[in-house]
């Protein structure tokens, strides 16, 4: 069998790919253009890709001995999962294994927005510290007893739950299910409406899939029920957000702040307006970002696409 990766992966991962197909991996500028894409996909039985590759109908169908495909990733909006299910093509991903490293990050910037810490970093590299602050000087905001409203209660919402729990603060949330009474008193969390978490929130956090229910939900309407004292915090997907009314809403001082690790289109470079902005805490899409979890996705990687091939079912399969 033959197989395409669109971008290296970890040379264990790669050698156990090799002792079990003919393996090509595309080493050129991310991500792989759509044309080559669909011309080396036409003889392969399976295809590692990434969040940033479009896996739609062209290339789904291009794929005429396609089996399966693996995604280095939690998130699956990149591909057409329709398409492929019509071909019965197993579709696998990496959820879980990146549950801890994205919580991490989103109480890091959490963290940084609060206490000003790329603010604090900048006046001392800028040569501004020029005298000893008085109490009522460069001050921060403690997350204590803040109420933080999580959007979307899956496995990352839930343990940026459990990490918030440890500051004291308040936790509500919105999920398109509620859960369980007693999964909410066991996270000690409260259920609201959309419209009350983002009036009532301190810190606003963003960790819902990219659907079409979901695509630019959060907009100028939202922010103008924020307090103008709160932040907003996204390591989900970009494209939740819509980015113009959330530069107006951190422009006109609507919100606070905004910590982000994902755009709507990725890479951004300086010239994206909200880079000119010091209310702004920016990452670029790291939120998996570790040795540990970026080994462990190349491991589960692998074995998805393994376990598909030889007609047993991945560890994490895609559902329609």
């Amino acid at each position: 069998m033959k197989i395409l990766l669109t971008r290296r992966l970890h040379d264990f991962a790669i050698k156990e790919l090799k002792m079990k197909y003919k393996v090509e991996v595309y080493t050129g500028k991310i991500p792989m253009p759509k044309k080559l894409l669909i011309s080396k996909i036409k003889d392969k039985d399976g295809l590692i890709c990434y969040p940033y590759d479009s896996i739609d109908a062209d290339v789904i169908n291009a794929g005429i001995r396609l089996k399966a495909i693996s995604t280095f990733s939690v998130g699956h909006d990149h591909i057409d999962v329709k398409t492929a299910s019509s071909r019965g093509i197993v579709i696998g991903y990496t959820p879980e294994v990146l549950t801890r490293a994205t919580a991490d990050l989103t109480i890091a910037l959490m963290l940084a927005l609060f206490r000003r810490i790329p603010e604090g970093d900048k006046l001392i590299r800028n040569d501004k510290w020029r005298t000893i602050f008085g109490p009522y000087e460069f001050l921060g905001t403690d997350l204590y007893q803040k109420t933080l409203g999580i959007f979307g209660m899956g496995r990352i919402g839930k343990a940026v739950a459990r990490r918030a729990a440890g500051f004291e603060m308040n936790i509500i949330y919105h999920n398109r299910t509620r859960l369980s009474l007693k999964e909410e008193k066991r996270l000690g969390i409260k259920y609201v409406s959309l419209d009350n978490l983002f009036r009532t929130s301190d810190v606003v956090s963003i960790h819902s899939p990219h659907t079409p229910q979901t695509h630019e939900i959060i907009n100028l309407k939202l922010f103008n029920k924020m307090k103008k004292t709160a932040f907003l915090i996204n390591t989900a997907r970009g494209k939740i957000i819509n980015e113009k009314d959330l530069a107006i809403a951190l422009k006109r001082k609507i919100i606070t702040g905004a910590g982000l690790d994902v755009f709507q289109k990725e890479p951004i470079n300086s010239r994206h307006p909200i880079t000119k902005m010091n209310n702004v805490v920016l990452m670029p899409h790291s939120g998996s970002a570790t040795v540990e979890t970026r080994k462990k996705m190349a491991e589960i990687a692998v074995k998805n696409l393994i376990l598909s091939l030889s007609g047993r079912k991945p560890i994490y399969q895609v559902r329609v």
